[in-house]
C-alpha cells in the first residue's frame, strides 16, 4: 500500500504547485524549496518500495520500516489535500463575491452561508494557514529524511535489479487419489471434454481452462483427469508442464520437449526449440497440461499455439489459472472452462478428518469431532485449509490444545499463514500497488458482505485510490478496471449480474477476507461494540479504518476518540447511532468516508463542515433524520452523498449553498419521497442522481422538470418520477432536449410517488405529456410507467434505433401495444398490467394486413395469413399472466 500512496504523493506535489501558480494564489510562503527536497526523498524511497512491500511478510524491521513511511505520508497527504482544498475555496469564494454583484442574486436577497468577513481572509485567516502549511510541511521533511535515512540500513533493491520473488511451489503430475475428495462432478465433465470427439473440431489442440482462486484444488482437479485410466488410453503423449512464474519461454519448451522425448535440449535459440516441437508432436495425439499459468501476453504464447498445431485431431490442451483473463486468451470458450467452487462442508469434514486422525488414534473420541467439526466450518470449502489445518492437528494430543486452535483467528496460526495465505499472497503480490490498495479497503467490510460494484467504486474514489498519473480515463473506468482485474484474479465470488451480463453484486470468501484482515491488522480495526458505555480506545495510532458492529441505541462511543485523529474511514454495521456528537467530528479532521447508514439518527451537526477532507457521505436509511445544516455545504471534496430511505428528510440546503459542492457527482435520494430538493438545481457537475422528482403546486421548495436543463452533466441513468405534476408540454420538450444526449438508461413515471407506494392518478394530460418527453435516439433502455395515455405510441418512440430493452408497466388506459416490431435492436421487452389491452395483433408488429415478407425486431420474417389476424392478449402471453417478455433469442 505504501508503493502506490508514495507514488500519489509524488504526483500530488508536482500538481498542488502547479494549481498555485496556475490559480495566482499565495497560500503557502518560501515553501518551494521544502516541497523540492520533499519530492526527490519520495522520489528515492519510492524506488525501493517494491523490494521493501515482499520482505515485510518475513522482516519485522521492515515492516515498521513501512508503517513509519505510510504514516509520514498519510500527514502529507492530509497537509496537501488541505493546501488544494483552499486554493478550491478560494476560488469558491471568488466567484461567490462577483456573483454577490450580480443583479439576479440581489433581486433574490440570497444570504450566502459564508460570512461577510471572509471578504477579508487574505488579510487575515489566510496569513495564518500558510503559516500552518508551510511550518507542517517543513516538520513533515524532517520525519521523511529520517526514514529516508534509515532505507540505506535495510540494503533494499532497486526496482530495474531482481527482487527475491515468493516462493512458488512446482506441481508434478502424480496425486494421490485416496486423500482426495470431492470434485467428482468437475472430473467426469472434464475428463468427458478430453475425450469427446468432433466432427467438426477444428483444425489444432482444443483448450480446456480450469479457473479458480488459489488453494481451490485446480491441480487436484488436472491431476485426477491426468492420470484417469480412460484419459491415459487415449492419447499417444501426455506432457505435464508447470509453468508458474516468471513465465521463461524457453524453459516452457524445454519442459514440453523432455515430456515428449525424455531428454533436455541444450540449445537456448526459441526458434530452434519452437522447431524441436513441431516435429516431436506432429501426428501425435497428445494430452499437454500447463499448470499454474498467470501470463496473459498473447505474443508469448502464440509461438507454442503455432507449434502444437501438427498434432493429429483429438489433441488437448489443459491450462489451470487464477486469471480469467489467461483462459481466453490461451484461446479456451466458456463452454471449456470449468470454473471451481468450494468444497462443501461436509467434503471438507472428511478431508479435515482424514489428515488429523492419519494414525488411527482418537478416532473414538467424540470430543475431538465436536472441536473439529468446529475448526472446519472456518475453512469455509477452501480445500487447502482442512489439508493444512489437518496436518496441524495431527500434532495436537489433548482437547485443550484443539480447543486453542479452534479460538486463534486463522491468520494467527503459523501454519495458516505459511501454507494458506502462500498461494493468495502469490496473487496479491501478481497486482498493481493501485489495485492492492483497493483489495485491502475490504478489510473495512464485515464477512459476507454483498458488495455492490458501483458503490465499492465509489468508496475507493474516496479514498483517493483511482487517480493515475498521466491517466485520461475518469475515475469510473479505472476503478471498473480494478474491480475486473480482482475478479479476473477469483478475489471476488457469487457473483450477481444484469441483464447485460455484467456484475452488479458479489461477495469475497472468508478466507479471503481473513487474508485481506491479516495484511490490514495495523490499519483496519473492527470492534463488536456490546454498551455505549463500554471503555474500549483504538489499539494504535496507526488504525486508518474503524468498523463499529452492533452498536447499541444511544450516541457514538467517544471512548474510540482518543487515537482517532488519523482515522479515515469510520463506519457502522448493524448499529443503532443515534447521533454523532460536536466532540466526534472535532477529533475525525481526516475522515475521507463516513458511513452512517440504517441508524436512528436525528439531526447531524453543524460541525460536519469542519471535515474538510470527506468525500463520501452515506446518511442512507436514517428514518429520524429531518434536515441537514447548511455547513454540510463546506464539503468542497465531497463527490458522493446518498441519502436513500430517509423518509422524514424534508429538505437539503438552498442553491446557493449547495453550489459550493462543487465537487459533487453523485447524490442518491430514492424513497426519500417528502424530500424538498430544490437545492439540488445548485449541483452544476452532477453525473449521478438516482431519482429525479418532480413536484407540483405552488411548492417553492420542490423541482421542476425544466430545472433538468441546469442538470446537464447527468449521465447513465435517470428516473423522473411525478411527471403528473408537469402542466406545460413544451416545458418537458426543452428540459428533456437539454439532458437526455449523455443518458443511456431512462425511466418516465407519470404517478405519485410515495412512501407507501405509487398511487395512481387518472390524467387527460399523459398522451400529451408523452409526446412531448422525447429522448435522445440514442437511448438504450426506456421505462413508462403508469401512464394514463390510451396510447403507448408517442411520436418519437420510432426514432429510437439503439433502443434494446422496453418496459410498459401499469399503464391502465393503454388500449394498442405499440409498432415495437419497427424497433430494430430491441431485445428484451416488459409488459405489467396493461389492463385494457385485450388484443394483440399486426399492429404490435407494425405491419399492414397485406405485407407477406418484412423485417421486424431486426429479423427478417414471413408471415403467414393466420398471423395477420388479432389474438387475444392470453394467447400472446402464454401462461404469464398480464406480464411477458420477449427476447431477442426466442424471436426466429
Amino acid at each position: 500500500m505504501a508503493e502506490a500512496l508514495v507514488s500519489f504523493l509524488v504526483e500530488q506535489l508536482g500538481s498542488i504547485t502547479y494549481q498555485q501558480v496556475e490559480q495566482k494564489v499565495r497560500l503557502v510562503v518560501n515553501v518551494n524549496k521544502e516541497v523540492a527536497t520533499l519530492t526527490l526523498n519520495l522520489e528515492a524511497i519510492q524506488a525501493v518500495l517494491a523490494d521493501a512491500e515482499m520482505r515485510q511478510v518475513k522482516e519485522a524491521n521492515v515492516r515498521r520500516w513501512l508503517s513509519d513511511l505510510k504514516e509520514v505520508s498519510c500527514e502529507i497527504d492530509d497537509v496537501l489535500d488541505e493546501w488544494s482544498t483552499e486554493i478550491l475555496k478560494q476560488q469558491i469564494e471568488k466567484q461567490e463575491n462577483e456573483a454577490g454583484e450580480n443583479a439576479i442574486l440581489a433581486e433574490k436577497k440570497v444570504c450566502f452561508s459564508i460570512p461577510f468577513h471572509c471578504l477579508c481572509f487574505g488579510q487575515v485567516n489566510q496569513i495564518i494557514l500558510r503559516h500552518d502549511i508551510a511550518m507542517r510541511i517543513k516538520e513533515l521533511n524532517a520525519k521523511l529524511a529520517s526514514i529516508y535515512e534509515r532505507r540505506k540500513f535495510y540494503k533494499f533493491h532497486h526496482l530495474e535489479k531482481d527482487i527475491e520473488q515468493p516462493e512458488r511451489l512446482k506441481s508434478f503430475s502424480i496425486v494421490d487419489k485416496s486423500g482426495t475428495f470431492g470434485r467428482d462432478y468437475e472430473k467426469n465433465i472434464l475428463v468427458s471434454q478430453l475425450l469427446s470427439e468432433n466432427s467438426q473440431e477444428r483444425r489444432g489442440p482444443l483448450v480446456i481452462s480450469i479457473v479458480g482462486m488459489g488453494g481451490i484444488g485446480k491441480t487436484t482437479l488436472a491431476q485426477l483427469a491426468y492420470n484417469d485410466e480412460n484419459v491415459k488410453s487415449c492419447f499417444d503423449k501426455r506432457i505435464w508442464v508447470c509453468v508458474s512464474e516468471p513465465f521463461v519461454q524457453t524453459v516452457v519448451a524445454k519442459s514440453i520437449i523432455e515430456g515428449l522425448t525424455g531428454s533436455v535440449p541444450k540449445s537456448d535459440n526459441l526458434e530452434t526449440l519452437g522447431q524441436l516441437v513441431y516435429n516431436s508432436i506432429e501426428g501425435k495425439k497428445f494430452l499437454l497440461v500447463l499448470d499454474d499459468v498467470w501470463d496473459s501476453n498473447h505474443t508469448k504464447w502464440d509461438i507454442f499455439m503455432r507449434t502444437l498445431q501438427s498434432g493429429a485431431r483429438g489433441s488437448r490442451i489443459l491450462v489451470t489459472t487464477r486469471i480469467g483473463q489467461v483462459a481466453s486468451v490461451m484461446g479456451a470458450t466458456i463452454d471449456h472452462t470449468i470454473h471451481l467452487t468450494e468444497l462443501s462442508e461436509e467434503t471438507c469434514r472428511s478431508l479435515f478428518f482424514h489428515i488429523a486422525f492419519f494414525d488411527g488414534e482418537r478416532k473414538e473420541c467424540k470430543m475431538f469431532e465436536e472441536v473439529g467439526n468446529q475448526i472446519v466450518k472456518k475453512c469455509k470449502g477452501l480445500p487447502l485449509a482442512p489439508k493444512t489445518l489437518g496436518s496441524l492437528m495431527r500434532s495436537k494430543k489433548t482437547i485443550q490444545q484443539w480447543q486453542d486452535v479452534l479460538n486463534n483467528k486463522i491468520w494467527e496460526l503459523q501454519e495458516v499463514e505459511q501454507q494458506v495465505f502462500q498461494p493468495l499472497l502469490l496473487s496479491y503480490y501478481d497486482l498493481e500497488s493501485p489495485i492492492k490498495r483497493c483489495l485491502l479497503y475490504c478489510a473495512t467490510f464485515p464477512k459476507d458482505y454483498v458488495f455492490h460494484k458501483d458503490e465499492l467504486i465509489k468508496l475507493w474514489m474516496s479514498q483517493n485510490y483511482l487517480n493515475v498519473k498521466g491517466g485520461n480515463k475518469d475515475n469510473k473506468t479505472i476503478g471498473q478496471r480494478y474491480f475486473e482485474n480482482l475478479v479476473m484474479r477469483s478475489f471476488f465470488q457469487d457473483f450477481v449480474e444484469d441483464d447485460d451480463g455484467n456484475i452488479i453484486r458479489c461477495k469475497m470468501h472468508d478466507i479471503v477476507h481473513d487474508f485481506v484482515l491479516y495484511l490490514t491488522k495495523d490499519e483496519c480495526f473492527t470492534v463488536v461494540v456490546k454498551g455505549a458505555k463500554e471503555r474500549m480506545e483504538l489499539p494504535g495510532d496507526e488504525v486508518r479504518h474503524l468498523t463499529l458492529l452492533f452498536a447499541p441505541e444511544g450516541p457514538f462511543p467517544v471512548s474510540f476518540l482518543n487515537n482517532s485523529k488519523s482515522l479515515r474511514t469510520l463506519t457502522s454495521f448493524d448499529s443503532k447511532l443515534t447521533s454523532i456528537g460536536i466532540e466526534a467530528f472535532s477529533q475525525l479532521k481526516c475522515l475521507r468516508t463516513l458511513n452512517l447508514r440504517s441508524n436512528p439518527i436525528t439531526e447531524v451537526p453543524k460541525e460536519i463542515g469542519g471535515l474538510i477532507h470527506l468525500r463520501y457521505l452515506d446518511l442512507s436509511n436514517n428514518l429520524e433524520l429531518k434536515k441537514l445544516p447548511d455547513n454540510l455545504c463546506d464539503l468542497y471534496n465531497l463527490h458522493t452523498l446518498r441519502l436513500k430511505k430517509c423518509s422524514n428528510l424534508v429538505k437539503l440546503p438552498n442553491e446557493e449553498a449547495m453550489r459550493k459542492l462543487t465537487n459533487l457527482k453523485h447524490l442518491y435520494v430514492e424513497e426519500s419521497c417528502h424530500l424538498k430538493s430544490k437545492g439540488i438545481r445548485g449541483l452544476r457537475n452532477l453525473k449521478t442522481l438516482d431519482v429525479f422528482h418532480v413536484h407540483g403546486g405552488d411548492d417553492n421548495e420542490g423541482l421542476r422538470l425544466e430545472d433538468l436543463e441546469k442538470l446537464h452533466q447527468l449521465e447513465g441513468t435517470l428516473r423522473i418520477r411525478n411527471l403528473k405534476y408537469v402542466k406545460d408540454a413544451s416545458e418537458d420538450a426543452k428540459a428533456m432536449t437539454t439532458v437526455n444526449h449523455i443518458l443511456l438508461h431512462l425511466e418516465l413515471d407519470f404517478g405519485c410517488d410515495g412512501c407507501g407506494g405509487g398511487r395512481f392518478v387518472e390524467t387527460t394530460l399523459d398522451e400529451e405529456r408523452v409526446n412531448a418527453l422525447q429522448p435522445h435516439p440514442d437511448l438504450e433502455s426506456l421505462c413508462i410507467v403508469r401512464s394514463f395515455a390510451k396510447t403507448l405510441c408517442p411520436n418519437w418512440m420510432m426514432s429510437l434505433h439503439k433502443l434494446t430493452r422496453l418496459v410498459l408497466l401499469i399503464c391502465r388506459n393503454c388500449e394498442v401495444l405499440p409498432p415495437l416490431g419497427k424497433l430494430p435492436s430491441l431485445e428484451s421487452l416488459e409488459i405489467s398490467e396493461l389492463n385494457e389491452v385485450k388484443k394483440v395483433g399486426v399492429e404490435f408488429l407494425g405491419i399492414a394486413p397485406s405485407s407477406s415478407s418484412l423485417i421486424l425486431f431486426g429479423f427478417g420474417y414471413f408471415i403467414p395469413e393466420i398471423e395477420k389476424t388479432s389474438v387475444p392478449l392470453h394467447a400472446f402471453v402464454g401462461r404469464v399472466g398480464r406480464s411477458c417478455r420477449v427476447d431477442r433469442r426466442f424471436s426466429d
